[in-house]
């Protein structure tokens, strides 16, 4: 997907990337060393043949002087949390850290180097695989889902901090960041802001019922999947993960807005059974919010094929409607 935010570099930088991460000894020689890996929305990312052949995929995040939305500052560094944290509290698949390099003195931008992992893209080859295939694989996902949300958080809102005693302090503030960037580069939404900001403030105390912090990833889609053999061998892109309700998390989705699949598998292998009326609630709130980013982000991203926002903001109005709001 092409964007604004893709921090591409010369493979003279690059070079020094590698050199910095693996020594003078790895830099590789001649040509087709690097190539893009063209599937991500964000970050750029690189699969790398190092000079003995190991292959590392290098990430980057994006430019210092490209704007992008409020929830997506310190992406990368939250990111490499989230990595440490499942890889020391879960037997969740993660990538493995190599590398990461905050400085700024090669680029603009943090980077980090990771093992390319050889599988395939659950997001690219699932609708290929026959429906039963499927269908095990999300409840694999579902049960990896659970394990990620069994790590507890000291406060509701990014790792790092600013925390939120309360989750609906937390989430409250998450959407209003939304609409103010959204409000800041005057995209149509096609609602008044104001009234979104009603809408939310009329069901807000669905959220008290949440009352324990537990890391999620809140962008857990089949994109962020890699399989082999029909089985789950990695979980990657962690960069978007806080500490709040798991029922924001993307596999529960489906189950209030068809347009994002089928929620069923993914809810057995999770252990979810059917969502109460205060649940129901809460996931739509959810999924306000997250078609409200996937509108709004269209322009922060620069994107010049306007397919994301042609499917997203009919799926607003949907949102608006599960939350008793339809156009007079």
């Amino acid at each position: 997907m092409e964007s604004i935010t893709k921090n591409r570099q010369s493979p003279e930088v690059l070079c020094a990337m590698i050199e910095r991460a693996y020594g003078a000894g790895q830099v590789p020689a001649g040509d087709g060393w690097a190539s893009e890996l063209g599937h991500g929305w964000f970050n750029v990312a690189y699969r790398i043949r190092l000079r003995d052949g190991a292959e590392v995929v290098l990430k980057i995040a994006p430019p210092s002087g490209v704007e992008v939305m409020t929830y997506e500052h310190g992406a990368m560094s939250i990111e490499l949390t989230t990595l440490d944290l499942l890889r020391t509290r879960t037997a969740v698949p993660v990538p493995a850290v190599d590398f990461a390099d905050r400085s700024r003195e090669l680029c603009d931008a943090d980077y980090f180097f990771m093992p390319y992992v050889d599988a395939d893209n659950l997001g690219v080859i699932a609708e290929s695989l026959p429906t039963a295939e499927r269908d095990v694989l999300m409840e694999q996902l579902g049960a990896f889902n659970r394990e990620i949300n069994s790590v507890r958080g000291p406060h509701f809102g990014p790792p790092a901090g600013p925390g939120h005693a309360t989750w609906r302090q937390a989430f409250t503030t998450m959407i209003e960041h939304v609409l103010v960037d959204g409000e800041r580069r005057g995209v149509d939404i096609g609602w008044k802001y104001d009234t979104v900001r009603a809408v939310v403030a009329e069901q807000a105390g669905s959220l008290d019922e949440v009352t324990e912090a537990r890391l999620v990833e809140w962008d857990l889609w089949a994109s962020n999947v890699m399989v082999r053999d029909n089985k789950i061998v990695c979980i990657i892109d962690h960069e978007r993960a806080f500490y709040g309700d798991p029922l924001i998390e993307a596999g529960f989705t489906g189950s209030q807005m068809a347009a994002f699949g089928d929620s069923g598998p993914f809810m057995r292998g999770y252990g979810h059974g059917e969502l109460t009326e205060t649940e129901q609630t809460r996931r739509r709130l959810y999924c306000l919010y997250l078609v409200l980013i996937m509108v709004i982000e269209t322009v922060y991203r620069g994107h010049t094929d306007t397919h994301q926002y042609d499917w997203a903001r009919p799926r607003l109005d949907e949102a608006m409607a599960l939350l008793g709001r339809t156009r007079q």
